[in-house]
């Protein structure tokens, strides 16, 4: 079944990545349009960490959950690994299992790591040899398009910052507005 499903994946990211190369979306335009969404992310995302206050860093909405900061910095990994699957670059933080590392869990310092994170992300994508998206990679059991990869970083960061709007929330924190442009 999780076959299918990896299957199923792939050629819907091919037939995706078929449609806007058919379209006229030429790699550089492609490559454009993830760098402008990945810098939009970068300050959404930072509105996030600015809002919470220090004393929010270790806030579980329950206890078997990540902290927020716990929940930024799995982000972040998980951006990382994700990047480097879709453009090859060399992972930053290498070795290093970030949301384990207690230093890290100030706002000070978190807010530098997700930081670092995303202008990884997108410096990496700016050095990507666009004309390759279409190439297949490997990672664990799934076998993706360089292009499926960038879409699913681009998904799992989205994720884990909409989650930690719940943080904010029951911290009695609004929301930053959504930036969709």
């Amino acid at each position: 079944m999780k076959s299918l499903r990896t299957i199923l994946l792939i050629c819907g990211v091919i037939l995706i990545s078929n449609s806007l190369f058919g379209q006229g979306m030429t790699d550089d335009v492609i490559r454009a349009h993830m760098i402008a969404d990945w810098e939009r992310a970068k300050a959404y995302t930072k509105e996030y960490l600015d809002a919470m206050p220090e004393d929010g860093m270790s806030f579980r909405p329950t206890p078997e959950i990540r902290s927020f900061s716990e929940q930024m910095l799995h982000m972040s990994q998980g951006t990382i690994g994700l990047i480097v699957s879709g453009t090859g670059a060399t992972p930053i933080f290498q070795g290093k299992s970030l949301e384990k590392m207690d230093v890290l869990k100030t706002k000070s310092a978190l807010t530098q790591v997700v930081m670092q994170t995303y202008d990884f992300a997108i410096e990496s994508i700016r050095n990507l040899d666009a004309s390759k998206l279409s190439n297949i990679v490997k990672r664990g059991k799934y076998e993706v398009t360089q292009y499926g990869w960038l879409v699913k970083a681009f998904e799992h960061q989205t994720h884990h910052r909409a989650q930690a709007t719940i943080y904010l929330r029951l911290k009695g924190i609004t929301p930053v507005n959504e930036k969709l442009f």
